[in-house]
């Protein structure tokens, strides 16, 4: 089974994102932290986040390239209940028997998404508001695609809506 993890080529991410993920850390989309957001919540680094931040499951910070490998089964089991604790506690959860399942589908879109690819392809996400919710697309990178002219494919952090 494959998973992502967080790379960085650069220090970017440690300027566009409030948060940033943590090199190596396991990711998943996170697009649900975005899911009541509308245009008025999207300036600065939030912006950046909403727009191409996939989310760290160690951190809960964001980077914006990460590279698909192999996750074993234990470390898959640690990152279930790691999410479902993170639904509990940021987001209201009852309890981790209650986050279980949506922690188990958030993890099964990001291994769908992982497990037509080699080890060591990169993806990129984008996101956009659309009239019926976030809407998310994935770009995959070939190692060497991964060149430094997409590195620094990032917003202006003072740009508003």
């Amino acid at each position: 089974m494959n998973l992502a993890r967080a790379i960085h080529f650069d220090e970017s991410d440690t300027q566009v994102f409030h948060s940033p993920a943590r090199t190596g850390e396991w990711v998943i989309s996170g697009g649900f932290e975005f899911s009541n957001w509308g245009e008025g919540d999207l300036s600065g680094k939030a912006r950046q986040a909403f727009s191409n931040g996939w989310l760290g499951l160690e951190t809960f910070g964001r980077v914006t390239f990460v590279a698909v490998t192999k996750i074993e089964p234990a470390e898959y089991e640690a990152l279930l209940t790691q999410l479902s604790q993170h639904f509990v506690d940021i987001y209201g959860a009852p309890s981790l028997e209650a986050a279980r399942p949506v922690a188990i589908d958030e993890l099964a879109h990001m291994v769908d998404l992982c497990d037509d690819h080699e080890p060591n392809i990169l993806l990129t996400v984008a996101r956009e508001l659309t009239e019926s919710g976030v809407a998310e697309a994935y770009r995959v990178l070939d190692p060497p695609e991964a060149s430094l002219d997409i590195l620094a494919v990032h917003g202006d952090l003072e740009e508003g809506p």
